[in-house]
């Protein structure tokens, strides 16, 4: 453990590297997180004029705003380790990861990290240029700011470790893309990727509510626009402690059992 972040700052170095060699990659993945939001941005913006200029609440402005901040907290969170983890079980590369003596989960998170530190000054220009095109309204709160921090930070390793938990099954199965593709359409649904919650059937909002959907991406963003109360804020970040330490439980469970039956499957 003393040890820990001197590992990490020799990995973030490898890391950094590794994506710099693949640009083009990054510039892809950088327009796939700029999109889906846009997309719904100008959905749900198109619907508020034509209802009267409201929708539950949500003007064109407010619409703009919550995609924009969704777009970067999304990118802030997001994982990419269920689309790997098939390959380098398939492949054998995990086997040469476990001969380490450091757990492969601390390569993946420099990895991500890595990633979104090369990335994230792109994002921010992307969110500059819609806030000018689709006039966002904010409504800050300095207290619900002060709680957006570590509630983002609660909210990217909760959904790091469930992905990764997710990811292990392909100890059981080498082709996982399946249950991946239901994984992200539950999520778009349930995390406030495809809406704002306030404007789903209450039985969704009540899955959102339970399920750690919410609590990754939708929950932050919320908060970052005053969306919520403070005894709301202080709901929202225990059920995320909650995930987390649910999600750290399961991941060590299922991590051990995948192992007892790993054997690398080959190209």
């Amino acid at each position: 453990m003393r040890d820990l972040p001197q590992i990490y700052a020799q990995q973030f170095k490898t890391s950094l590297a590794m994506m710099l060699q693949y640009r083009a990659s990054l510039v892809i993945w950088l327009i796939a997180h700029v999109l889906e939001p846009l997309i719904f941005l100008v959905v749900w913006s198109a619907v508020s004029r034509s209802s009267g200029g409201s929708v539950g609440g949500y003007s064109p402005g407010d619409f703009a705003a919550y995609f924009i901040v969704l777009m970067l907290v999304n990118h802030v969170t997001y994982t990419w380790v269920m689309y790997e983890y098939e390959y380098e079980v398939r492949h054998g590369t995990l086997s040469f990861a476990l001969l380490k003596p450091l757990h492969p989960i601390h390569s993946n998170i420099a990895d991500n990290v890595s990633s979104k530190l090369i990335t994230l000054p792109g994002m921010a220009v992307v969110a500059v240029i819609l806030a000018l095109i689709f006039r966002p309204v904010f409504h800050l709160q300095l207290w619900a700011l002060a709680a957006f921090i570590p509630a983002l930070f609660l909210a990217f390793l909760v959904r790091f470790l469930m992905e990764w938990m997710l990811a292990l099954a392909a100890f059981w199965t080498t082709r996982v893309s399946a249950v991946n593709q239901v994984y992200f359409v539950v999520a778009l649904f349930l995390s406030g990727q495809l809406a704002p919650i306030a404007l789903l059937p209450l039985p969704v909002r009540v899955a959102a509510f339970i399920l750690p959907f919410r609590w990754t991406v939708g929950f932050p963003v919320e908060l970052f626009l005053g969306k919520l109360t403070p005894m709301q804020a202080l709901t929202g970040i225990a059920v995320q402690l909650v995930w987390l330490g649910l999600s750290l439980l399961l991941m060590r469970v299922v991590w051990r059992a995948g192992l007892r039956i790993y054997s690398a499957v080959g190209a």
